[in-house]
């Protein structure tokens, strides 16, 4: 748990976020499709932070499918769990379909991110192979 505490503190401030009253935000500039891009924005940093976590969890940073399945439902039911918050319990916020798929964009952006960075595990350094050419 201690590995994940980062990621736990994201989804609390996502929560407290997504709870907040739409009028609180009026001082902040907005264009048409923000809300969308904020969603993909927090999902893409919750993603992050549990990779962070599991990388540091399991002491690895070869790529695993394991991981990745358990962080994309992982992501996925706290989307809809915000969605549903959004529906009954903050009824001053709307829920959204949109929403949703913006959360799965953030994460698939996530996923992509680790996927791109931790695949390198087996590839020589620059450095080292500029070396080996001289």
């Amino acid at each position: 748990m201690k590995h994940y505490i980062w990621a736990i503190l994201w989804a609390v401030i996502v929560l407290v976020l997504c709870s907040m009253p739409s009028e609180t935000t009026d001082d902040v500039p907005k264009f048409p499709g923000i809300d969308k891009l904020v969603h993909t924005g927090f999902f893409f940093v919750l993603t992050v932070l549990l990779y962070y976590g599991a990388i540091r969890r399991y002491d690895t940073f070869r790529p695993s499918w394991l991981i990745s399945i358990r962080i994309t439902v992982l992501s996925f039911l706290f989307a809809l769990f915000t969605e549903y918050l959004q529906w009954k319990i903050f009824t001053y916020r709307s829920a959204d379909a949109w929403d949703l798929f913006a959360d799965a964009v953030g994460t698939g952006m996530g996923i992509f991110a680790y996927l791109l960075l931790h695949n390198t595990y087996g590839v020589e350094p620059a450095s080292q192979h500029q070396n080996n050419n001289t």
